[in-house]
């Protein structure tokens, strides 16, 4: 049975109960998973280093919108 996720909204998010926001959920020391809130039931799992380096990129402009 998989391990029940306890997820955590981005302080990005809008207030309320909208559905604009990421939310990370931590299942070891290890592994995280992201998902967006309104489409709950698609996640990506990965580790910290890669997270890490997403957000420094784009924190850095690595990724211009």
């Amino acid at each position: 049975m998989p391990q029940p996720r306890h997820w955590q909204k981005s302080s990005f998010s809008e207030g309320g109960d909208g559905n604009t926001c990421v939310e990370l959920a931590a299942t070891s020391p290890t592994t995280l998973h992201l998902r967006e809130s309104d489409t709950p039931n698609t996640e990506l799992t990965t580790t910290r280093a890669p997270l890490t380096h997403l957000i420094h990129g784009i924190k850095s402009g690595r990724f211009p919108t």
